[in-house]
């Protein structure tokens, strides 16, 4: 089992040089994967139709994740870089498979892309992207970016895509990871057909319950489970005693990487650990990776 962190981003904001030095730490302390967040805009939740209910408003901090990553290509040597999860739909795709694409070559094929849905209306509409074709809009931009990625030559005449004789230089030298997001059975097939893994933001009996899906599909598709990547996310701020009792139902089920994040915001209910500094990120992560690999390590 693989032991990932998830960069508290939210709670950095605009210190570069933190973020840098919480990045080479977490190398440096044998992390295998680092994972970034994904917004745009923050919006006000202030007389919204619809509401909105999530946690994250204007004033929340969100660094680029892809412009991120290809700075984090060059401050880290070995560590994988990974979207957790980057909004897909809501961008051109030829130019997150440029964006990507270039990552993959600054940090010698260390990139896995993380991709889903998303839920911010706002941020749809913010970036001139209608919310209801999102779904399908995604299928057709997986077909295009793998296209992107390895073809030659490459032309698309599909309902949102319409591409004809283009090429991406330079390409990756390999197809990047495609691990799905999301909390439904749709997210799940969509994974199965055309994914390498599934990302669980949580460990959450819904999570648990959507991974016996996942299970089921794959076996219905003929593809076996060692060779797809389960990624589950657990919240270390909840306190150790909550995270030992979210882990243990994972026991046994074949979990490939285990995600820790140390932010904490309301979606969390009551918060145990509050992390005042990068040092306090880093401390409360080092104690969280030993129960993580206690429950759940081999």
């Amino acid at each position: 089992m693989r032991v990932g962190a998830a960069l508290p981003m939210t709670e950095l904001g605009a210190d570069t040089a933190a973020l840098s030095r919480w990045a080479t730490t977490v190398e440096g302390q044998g992390y295998d994967s680092i994972v970034v967040y994904d917004h745009v805009v923050g919006a006000e939740h202030r007389d919204r139709t619809p509401p909105i209910t999530r946690d994250y408003d204007e004033t929340t901090p969100f660094r680029e994740p892809l412009v991120l990553l290809g700075y984090l290509a060059a401050t880290t040597a070995s560590v994988e870089l990974m979207t957790g999860i980057l909004i897909l739909p809501q961008r051109q795709t030829a130019l997150v498979a440029k964006q990507t694409a270039e990552v993959a070559l600054l940090s010698g094929d260390r990139l896995t892309l993380g991709v889903g849905l998303g839920w911010n209306v706002v941020e749809y509409e913010t970036l001139g992207v209608p919310v209801a074709d999102r779904g399908r809009r995604l299928d057709e931009q997986i077909d295009l970016l793998k296209a992107l990625w390895s073809d030659e030559l490459v032309s698309l005449d599909g309902r949102f895509h319409h591409v004809e004789r283009v090429a991406l230089s330079p390409r990756p030298a390999r197809a990047i990871p495609l691990v799905f997001g999301g909390g439904s059975a749709a997210a799940v097939r969509r994974a199965v057909r055309v994914g390498d893994g599934f990302f669980f933001a949580t460990p959450s009996r819904d999570s648990r319950d959507l991974h016996a899906t996942l299970l089921e599909r794959l076996e219905a598709a003929g593809r076996p489970v060692e060779e797809f990547r389960t990624v589950v996310q657990v919240h270390a701020a909840r306190g150790e005693e909550d995270l030992k009792r979210s882990l243990e139902p994972w026991q046994g089920k074949g979990v490939d990487d285990v995600v820790i994040a140390t932010v904490q915001n309301r979606m969390l209910g009551a918060v145990a650990e509050r992390c005042r500094d990068i040092e306090e990120h880093l401390e409360l992560l080092g104690r969280a990776r030993k129960i993580v690999e206690t429950v759940l390590g081999d």
